[in-house]
């Protein structure tokens, strides 16, 4: 086993005898075997411990084991006292998940601290087994069968290629020691029933079980990858972004096969769910106008002819703008405001405007509009209301909720980055403007 670990991280690249790690070592078989194979392989690195206090008078005995072991060889001790039970209640959640949030933090910390190369575990090839099936009984899409990785980020686990059967035998034909941990024979934990009940029954069904389902995982795992590097593909050629907003036409999913799965990986950053992915799948079939899903902070709005991704609206306070204020600045972008003599340079740019000064009545105001509210669009001699007129100048549904107004004196002078109302146009008779310009 010496020379196939060394050859695997060598060909893998995981570990190099030049660098300095850390070594997660709880004691057990697996930690021992791999400390054993790094001194043996001339690895340079420091050890870490966590003492849980789940077991009594064995967790002692636990990290005073490896805390021996690490001084016998020479090797740097960082030791970790953890109230595990008062964090799980504090937060809220499982004793497995307390520990696993207070080692991961715990190594991070020292690797950090004493500017490591990375933070080495013992996970093995029964562990990648175990955490599959865990995300099969969970409920997952095809990453859920890719397990752990070899090196992610600063966590590296060189042991993935080897079985527990030959760490055990290592371990035996070397007579080396280790510390048996009692909960793991608990078969309450899901994880241990699985490695001591639910995975023996499966490797009974078929002789080559193991080496098959191993085998089923890796070809799943590849063709991920490739549906990765199709999807990224897909998503480039039809999802438009329109800072902040981004859409997606119904064409360019409807009848599409996977179509699901698509929506799925497109909306998930977003705080969208594989449920959610597939409602709006059937949706599609036919589609209405004005329908909504909520994702974590954000909405998918059904818009005409194509889904919008938009951020949910964020409660918006009135601002008042004084005869001398400098700027105007929305969620949208920032406005400069200057006061010029007229005549001047007109600017038709429907995102700027400029106001006859003569006419406002400071402070003026700007906030959400509302419904009911109207205005006299520019070249109009009669009111419409907002929402009509965002109609008809189709403004997305995504879009119109974070549309705000100008007010002066109570009455709308400007939807905001649209078009003024035509009482506040200059005219031949404007002497002084008051300029909103974008930038």
């Amino acid at each position: 086993m010496l020379e196939a670990f060394q050859s695997h991280i060598k060909t893998r690249a995981l570990i190099t005898p030049t660098s300095n790690y850390l070594l997660a070592c709880s004691g057990g078989m697996d930690s021992m075997c791999l400390g054993d194979l790094l001194l043996r392989s001339g690895i340079n690195f420091e050890v870490a411990h966590v003492n849980f206090q789940l077991r009594g008078r064995a967790s002692e005995e636990d990290q005073l084991f490896v805390q021996n072991w690490a001084k016998s060889n020479r090797h740097t001790f960082h030791p970790k006292l953890a109230d595990t039970e008062k964090f799980a209640k504090q937060g809220g959640i499982s004793i497995q998940m307390a520990a696993r949030e207070i080692r991961y933090a715990f190594f991070e910390e020292i690797r950090a601290a004493q500017k490591l190369d990375g933070i080495i575990l013992a996970h093995h090839e029964d562990d990648q087994l175990e955490t599959v099936f865990l995300s099969l009984l969970r409920g997952t899409g095809i990453e859920g069968v890719y397990g752990m990785a070899e090196r992610k980020g600063w966590l590296i686990r060189p042991l993935l290629n080897f079985s527990r059967a030959e760490i055990q035998k290592y371990m035996e034909e070397n007579q080396l020691t280790w510390r048996e941990d009692s909960s793991n024979e608990k078969s309450d934990y899901k994880r241990n029933n699985l490695r001591i009940n639910g995975l023996p029954a499966i490797y009974e069904l078929e002789p080559d079980a193991r080496k098959n389902l191993l085998t089923s995982f890796q070809r799943l795992k590849d063709t991920g990858r490739a549906f990765g590097g199709l999807f990224e593909t897909w998503k480039k050629t039809n999802i438009k972004e329109d800072h902040p907003y981004q859409s997606l036409p119904f064409s360019a999913i409807q009848n599409q096969p996977g179509a699901s799965t698509l929506l799925y990986f497109w909306l998930r950053p977003f705080g969208f769910n594989s449920d959610q992915a597939h409602a709006i799948t059937e949706a599609l079939d036919q589609p209405k106008s004005g329908l909504i899903f909520k994702g974590s902070g954000y909405v998918l709005y059904f818009d005409r002819e194509e889904l919008v991704l938009a951020q949910k609206q964020k409660k918006f306070d009135p601002i008042f703008i004084s005869e001398n204020t400098p700027e105007l600045v929305l969620p949208d972008g920032k406005y400069k405001l200057t006061r010029e003599d007229y005549p001047c340079q007109l600017d038709k740019s429907p995102v700027n405007a400029q106001l006859d000064f003569s006419r406002l009545d400071f402070p003026l105001e700007v906030r959400d509009w509302q419904e009911g509210d109207k205005f006299i669009p520019l070249g109009m001699n009669s009111s419409k209301k907002i929402s009509d007129f965002l109609i008809d100048i189709k403004v997305p549904l995504a879009k119109k909720k974070s549309i705000k107004v100008l007010l002066s004196a109570g009455e709308i002078a400007w939807v905001i980055g649209l078009r003024i109302a035509d009482w506040g146009k200059v005219t031949p008779a404007t002497q002084r403007i008051l300029y909103f310009k974008k930038y």
